[in-house]
């Protein structure tokens, strides 16, 4: 029917179309409402494409949805270890789409000077300096939030990668198996780990030529729409209120900001970016299930690396100069708790070097 020219503009014409491996770049057909992928996607681009196939303008369209089907792992199964990485790689491009799919950010620091953008509306009241705020910008589907402590991009290509480029590496975060695992089913993880070690691991690996002001702002910038995103989702499903189909995700992110006073970085680095990620996959898989993923997680865990014990020795050195002091190892605060394990951790390989 598709390659009947006179059936172009048919709605009718045709109700489905199975495409294996093909139904991406140069496939149009307008009418597409709902995009149904089964299996996980590694590529990034490959979940553009797929969700472009979706949103072409038709007459009378007024949604676009898509749906990843991801296979239960079966508890019986003899090959649980590969199911559940299965199950890992289908979460991340779950994922990936939601973020190829939310408002584009624009996060500024918030500083005394600060005032209004033109074109942006903050809501009721308008822009208030004595508050961090929130615009957005109905012509150009843009969202300007004001973070508390984020760092600013110094270099053209630090710069150039927080306003472009944020997409890739939050694929490139969640893919990593470690942070996937861990964010899923470590009870005892410290956000931070994932928030602050682990991507800013990532950053330093795929970015080597930026110094280490750069790593952390993209880092900051990275952390930030990808939490705002899973945040504004969980308000999406768990709100009493029915946002519109066409901007539930704006509706989620204007709510999470302006429910928090204060919105600064150490907040946003205290979100486990894959906790929304849990509560779904605990109200579709078999608790059953859910015990088995965990129980072939936790048993390959590493309690600490040495790089992560290194990336958390260079966070207490900069604990240590904002508050004088070394993070505590018997702290309440968990984040200060696990910094200071660090710190000794690493006294421990040395020691441990020293003697041979």
């Amino acid at each position: 029917a598709l390659k009947d020219a006179s059936q172009k503009n048919n709605r009718d014409q045709v109700d489905i179309i199975i495409a294996l491996g093909m139904a991406k770049e140069g496939f149009d057909w307008i009418w597409c409402e709902h995009a149904l992928t089964i299996g996980y996607r590694a590529s990034l681009t490959e979940i553009v494409q797929i969700i472009g196939r979706a949103t072409r303008d038709a007459p009378g369209k007024t949604r676009a949805r898509f749906t990843n089907l991801i296979a239960e792992p079966d508890a019986a199964a003899e090959i649980v270890t590969e199911a559940v990485n299965d199950t890992l790689k289908a979460i991340a491009a779950s994922l990936l789409m939601e973020q190829v799919l939310a408002p584009r950010f624009e996060f500024k620091p918030k500083n005394p000077g600060n005032t209004a953008t033109p074109g942006f509306d903050y809501g009721e009241g308008g822009y208030d300096p004595n508050r961090t705020n929130i615009g957005f910008n109905e012509q150009t589907g843009q969202f300007q939030i004001e973070i508390k402590g984020l760092a600013e991009p110094k270099s053209k290509e630090a710069e150039r990668i927080c306003r472009e480029d944020l997409n890739e590496v939050i694929a490139a975060f969640v893919q990593d198996k470690t942070a996937i695992e861990r964010g899923l089913f470590d009870e005892e993880l410290v956000p931070e780990e994932l928030t602050v070690v682990r991507m800013g691991k990532i950053i330093k690996d795929r970015y080597p030529e930026l110094d280490d002001a750069d790593q952390e702002a993209v880092r900051q910038h990275a952390v930030a729409a990808l939490n705002l995103t899973q945040q504004a989702k969980k308000i999406v499903l768990g709100g009493d209120d029915q946002p519109s189909a066409n901007t539930a995700l704006i509706d989620g992110v204007r709510k999470f900001t302006m429910d928090v006073r204060e919105l600064d970085i150490d907040l946003i680095d205290r979100i486990n970016p894959f906790g929304e990620a849990y509560a779904i996959l605990a109200k579709t898989m078999s608790e059953e299930s859910l015990k088995q993923v965990a129980a072939v997680i936790g048993a390959k865990r590493v309690n600490l690396t040495p790089d992560e014990a290194r990336e958390l020795a260079k966070r207490a050195l900069k604990f240590k100069q904002e508050r004088g002091r070394l993070p505590s190892i018997t702290s309440p605060d968990a984040w200060e708790k696990r910094m200071a394990e660090g710190v000794a951790f690493l006294a421990r390989m040395k020691a441990e070097a020293a003697r041979g």
